[in-house]
């Protein structure tokens, strides 16, 4: 993960309404409507957000004529996560910090 890839993720997943949607997403495919209406926002701002989340590839996009629907990429999610622990807090350190805090 690249700099620029991990500031678009930090972006995504930086915003509350966004974690909801994330949560939303993670149990089943849900349309924008859907995910619109679970977190009270309008419509536009709905798709605002999934634009966001499908550019850092965070859910996946399935579209069905004129509907689409979103999904959680868990896959991408974990592995953000993880390169982003391996970045920020190499294994030596968050090791130390884990031991500390234990104490």
């Amino acid at each position: 993960m690249n700099e620029a890839e991990a500031a678009l993720f930090g972006k995504a997943v930086g915003d509350v309404t966004r974690q909801k949607i994330l949560r939303f997403c993670s149990e089943k495919r849900r349309c924008v409507n859907d995910i619109a209406e679970h977190t009270g926002v309008k419509q536009p701002t709905a798709t605002h957000h999934m634009q966001i989340l499908t550019e850092a590839g965070l859910v996946i996009r399935e579209v069905e004529g004129k509907q689409a629907f979103y999904l959680l990429n868990q896959q991408k999610f974990i592995s953000c996560c993880g390169q982003l622990m391996v970045q920020l807090a190499p294994e030596n350190k968050a090791t130390k910090a884990v031991c500390q805090c234990c104490i």
